[in-house]
């Protein structure tokens, strides 16, 4: 008889051990799945920084926006007929507007004063960055 007795006062413990047992599993699974996010996001950038440096280099330096939109879309872009792109960004929230590019070439004319004109191998650089790009985690309560 005693022992019915203190089984009946230990009735909803299991409920309360997996509360807290399933709150730190949960919010470990989601803080993995955000830091794997964070870590695509941070890869993906990078390449397409990369990806737009070398498309910059090998092509000439009237053609800013088209680097833009290469680092952006991963091409040189589709657009419709009002000029909206038709493909999404590499990463989400991604704009032509935080796309920085700067170009130092060589001076072949030897006037400090023109711009040089010269890109490509050799002859001159091309910087890419991506400046104001935030990261949003999915989870909330992380994100707050």
């Amino acid at each position: 008889m005693r022992g019915d007795s203190y089984r009946q006062d230990e009735r909803g413990t299991t409920i309360a051990e997996f509360a807290m047992v399933a709150l730190l599993f949960f919010t470990l699974i989601f803080g993995i799945i955000e830091f794997g996010r964070m870590l695509y996001t941070h890869n993906a950038l990078a390449d397409a920084t990369r990806r737009g440096a070398r498309y910059a280099v090998l092509h000439p330096k009237t053609d800013e926006a088209g680097v833009k939109n290469f680092v952006v879309y991963g091409s040189k872009g589709t657009f419709d007929t009002l000029g909206n792109p038709t493909s999404p960004p590499v990463v989400a929230g991604l704009t032509t507007t935080m796309v920085e590019v700067t170009y130092v070439g060589e001076d072949k004319d030897g006037d400090p004063d023109t711009e040089p004109t010269s890109f490509g191998s050799n002859l001159g650089t091309a910087t890419v960055r991506i400046v104001g790009y935030s990261f949003n985690f999915s989870v909330p309560v992380i994100g707050r």
